[in-house]
């Protein structure tokens, strides 16, 4: 006989009650353990990491390859797109390589579910001991180690251990709850509703159950939450694997509501990235539940004549329909890009304009070692900025031509915002958990971005010089013109080396920059000497000459911060 949820007494109220909130209890630390396991694992594999994405670009089987291992890696498909929409977004990625690497994040988040399902199976109470004591270790090795290799593999267990422990005790307290017979029957009714708990559910149930999925991880957006869910109800026979399977299918198209939020405001591919997302998952999905409505029964009987356990059959299931779906759209990208275009369409006149360069994306910092190597490419990006401001100035003051002056204040203006930009998103990065070589980089970083915006200044200063001796008409000598120039091409080069230096963190031509450097230091005393010899002969006016002994040594200046930009690799090249 069917017993309704009000009709229940007072101890099996108590009993829902306490059980819902340890099933509550149990979804939150395999969350947090997800989340403490993946983060540290992506600090760990840094490196590897960097390598994994330079090789997503080559192929979009290596990409699909690059997307699963990441999201092993940080155990999360959602944080790995977040993460992708943001490398699009500041150009470290196309939109077609970046459609690979998405495909492959489906098939990563998979492995969750495996996980989950090694808990669920067999003498679970002794595998969830033996991953608590794993956690114990980890809370060990965090408290003692000295090095912080060892205290982030010691996190990396700690968040091994909550997923093992938040899966026991969301069977256990389904168990518990349904020890009840009548609650056991009230629960059962409540699912039967929805889509029976034994048989083929019907095809508005169908609906139900796929929409209920993707609700449910669009609002906790995490899928594999809501897949442990999922394989802890099917143990405990309140659901059948039809109804799981259609469940799953749910979450992949849920799990892309992360991604569609983090891509607002960004760039117009970014978006396009998140949409990509969405679409392949909804095709995939589309595709698959029409013959899956038809045939979920036979599968069912299938995976049980070989596999007793549901957890696993669900496990298998959701990775099946992940290979099926990328293998079958892998072949499509390039439409899938035209159909994310057409959804997204091209920016016009302005709002263009602001597209062609994006700042540090702050979704980059989901990815701290990727994000530190992006404030890399940035510095030197405004190192070049600052070199051809350089230029500029020094061109307006040898030839008197000012017609540059308002792309230099343009170009000045925003290496000046890029500063205070780039040191507010050095602050965030240095909150987070870094490696050891990454911490020294962010900390040299400040004072590269420092000397680069000092370098600007000083081309600032070379523009005024110009605009004094455009107004009080007066002009160098040949022999004065000659030392500039002199001067110059030791910077020029000086620069070269250093910029080489900074964006390969490769100190081999170290020698050279310390004589560049050097020479910058002998050229311009030799200018102080010549200026005193030209004003004892009374060849050089009281402005020019000025002017003249303040150049040298803005210009010497500019050498000195190029010098401390090659010196701050030193800081953190050996340990690398």
């Amino acid at each position: 006989m069917r017993v309704s949820l009000l009709a229940l007494g007072g101890a099996e109220a108590i009993t829902i009650v306490n059980c819902m909130l340890l099933l509550f209890g149990g979804v939150a630390a395999f969350i947090i353990g997800m989340n403490m396991m993946g983060s540290n694992l992506e600090t760990a594999a840094g490196k590897s990491m960097r390598r994994l994405m330079s090789k997503a670009t080559k192929n979009r089987f290596l990409g699909v390859a690059t997307g699963a291992a990441v999201t092993v890696i940080v155990n999360s498909s959602s944080a790995t797109t977040v993460m992708i929409v943001g490398f699009v977004n500041v150009g470290l990625m196309t939109l077609a390589q970046a459609v690979p690497v998405v495909m492959g994040a489906n098939i990563g988040t998979t492995v969750t579910a495996f996980v989950t399902a090694i808990s669920t199976t067999g003498a679970e109470f002794q595998i969830t001991a033996l991953f608590a004591f794993v956690a114990f270790v980890g809370v060990l090795m965090s408290m003692i180690g000295k090095r912080d290799k060892i205290k982030h593999i010691g996190a990396i267990l700690q968040g091994l251990g909550l997923i093992f422990i938040g899966m026991n005790v969301m069977s256990s307290s389904m168990g518990d709850m349904l020890s009840d017979d009548g609650i056991k029957s009230a629960v059962e009714g409540v699912f039967k509703a929805i889509g029976g708990t034994g048989g083929v559910p019907s095809w508005w149930q169908i609906i139900v159950l796929f929409l209920l999925g993707a609700l449910l991880t669009g609002l906790m957006q995490s899928s594999a939450a809501i897949t442990a869910i999922a394989i802890s109800l099917a143990s405990s026979s309140l659901i059948s694997l039809p109804m799981a399977m259609f469940i799953i299918m749910g979450t992949n198209v849920g799990t892309c509501v992360t991604a569609l939020f983090s891509s607002m405001g960004t760039s117009v591919n970014a978006r396009r990235t998140a949409i990509v997302h969405l679409l392949f998952n909804l095709i995939g999905s589309i595709v698959f539940i029409i013959p899956l409505a038809f045939t979920s029964s036979y599968i069912a009987n299938f995976l049980n004549s070989f596999i007793p356990s549901v957890s696993w059959q669900i496990a298998i299931f959701h990775m099946v329909f992940n290979l099926l779906t990328t293998g079958l759209l892998i072949g499509f990208i390039k439409y899938l890009v035209k159909l994310a275009c057409l959804i997204v369409p091209d920016k016009s006149g302005a709002a263009a304009a602001s597209d062609e360069h994006e700042m540090l994306d702050k979704r980059l910092l989901r990815t701290p070692a990727i994000a530190v190597g992006q404030v890399r490419k940035e510095l030197t990006y405004m190192g070049k900025l600052a070199f051809e401001n350089y230029k500029r100035g020094l061109n307006m003051l040898l030839t008197g031509d000012m017609g540059e002056v308002d792309e230099f204040a343009k170009t000045e203006k925003y290496i000046n915002d890029y500063n205070s930009y780039i040191s507010s998103f050095l602050v965030k990065l240095s909150l987070l958990e870094l490696a050891e070589a990454d911490e020294k980089k962010v900390s040299s970083f400040y004072h590269v971005a420092s000397d680069i915006e000092r370098i600007g200044d000083y081309a600032e200063n070379i523009v005024e010089y110009a605009v004094r001796m455009r107004e009080a008409k007066e002009s160098f000598s040949e022999h004065a013109k000659a030392e500039i120039k002199e001067m110059d091409e030791h910077i020029s080069e000086l620069y070269k080396q250093v910029a080489h230096s900074f964006a390969d963190i490769d100190l081999k031509n170290i020698d050279n920059i310390e004589r560049e450097e050097s020479a910058t230091d002998d050229v311009c005393k030799k200018m102080q000497e010549a200026h005193l010899r030209r004003v004892n002969e009374n060849r050089c006016s009281a402005e020019a000459g000025a002017i003249y002994l303040q150049l040298a040594i803005n210009m010497e200046r500019i050498g000195d911060h190029l010098h401390n930009i090659a010196n701050s690799v030193k800081t953190y090249h050996s340990v690398i």
